[in-house]
């Protein structure tokens, strides 16, 4: 089935965001993964078929690679949720997760490996990114030297906006900062070469962390999904041109068609954008992990 929103009568929603609903589950949270899908920092009307549970699937199978750094994910097996939930089966099997609390750190954490997005719009300008200096002559999705770590603001709304380190190391402690970097490009590298064997490039992606009352530092909300990274067809990629890509980039290359102002309410998409953004995020995740969601 197709979810938009969810509304659960036995527990408090914490939150909303652009895509996931999350529930307090007293110790614990729950995290819902719908079908919603943004663009443009809006919420568009439509589900995407599976895209919640692609989300969930790829969080999971990323989450259990990773031995070096510690997770928020309790369990993604739905016969040991709680009893109260268990009612809700239809609408939560397959694209939710119970996971432990923490307090989130106030920036993202993002790594680029190649030269896309804002990262290339702030390159061509001033031939920076983020702060970090470049070399000259790189054009539009070239491999980058190394991978740089870009930190930014988490907005509210609106969009998030580029940081320097320092005003990362400001906004959290140099110490946390380092150490957020460390684990950022540890885990981009590692899944940039696990993504390469399976015919994807990772060009870039966002982690988010947060503390533990202890004050240990783990891995939340999603992570290397095609709503958080950008993953391009190997078999695709050129240097000097935008790639085609396993995520919303279709839905936005449409909306830009049409006479938007890109402010609420978002228009409709057709069925064929539908289907087609659908089929692409099934594609990215049967890639990586051997298994598309089916329900």
């Amino acid at each position: 089935m197709d979810l938009l929103t969810l509304d659960l009568p036995e527990l408090r929603k914490v939150a909303r965001g652009k895509v996931r609903e999350i529930f307090d589950l007293g110790e614990h949270l729950l995290f819902v993964a719908t079908d919603r899908i943004s663009a443009f920092d809006c919420v568009l009307p439509n589900a995407i078929p599976h895209k919640g549970a692609v989300l969930t699937r790829l969080s999971c199978f990323w989450f259990s690679q990773m031995d070096f750094v510690a997770n928020h994910l309790v369990t993604a097996d739905f016969a040991k949720f709680p009893a109260l939930l268990h009612r809700y089966e239809k609408e939560l099997r397959g694209r939710s997760i119970i996971v432990r609390k923490a307090r989130p750190l106030t920036v993202e954490c993002v790594v680029r490996g190649y030269l896309a997005g804002s990262g290339w719009k702030e390159y061509q300008s001033v031939g920076t990114v983020c702060g970090n200096k470049l070399p000259s002559g790189l054009q539009q999705a070239e491999k980058l030297p190394e991978p740089i770590f870009t930190p930014s603001t988490k907005a509210t709304s609106g969009h998030d906006e580029n940081i320097t380190w320092e005003i990362c190391c400001q906004q959290i402690g140099r110490e946390t900062a380092e150490r957020v970097r460390e684990l950022s490009l540890r885990i981009y590298l590692d899944a940039r070469t696990y993504a390469a064997e399976h015919g994807i490039i990772l060009a870039d992606t966002k982690f988010e962390f947060g503390t533990l009352p202890d004050g240990q530092i783990i891995l939340i909300d999603e992570c290397l999904t095609p709503d958080s990274s950008r993953f391009w067809p190997a078999d695709q990629y050129a240097v000097g041109q935008s790639p085609p890509s396993y995520d919303k980039q279709f839905v936005r290359d449409y909306l830009e068609t049409l006479d938007w102002p890109k402010t609420p309410p978002a228009p409709v998409l057709p069925e064929e954008v539908v289907r087609k953004t659908s089929e692409k995020y099934l594609e990215a995740c049967e890639r990586l992990t051997g298994v598309a969601p089916t329900h």
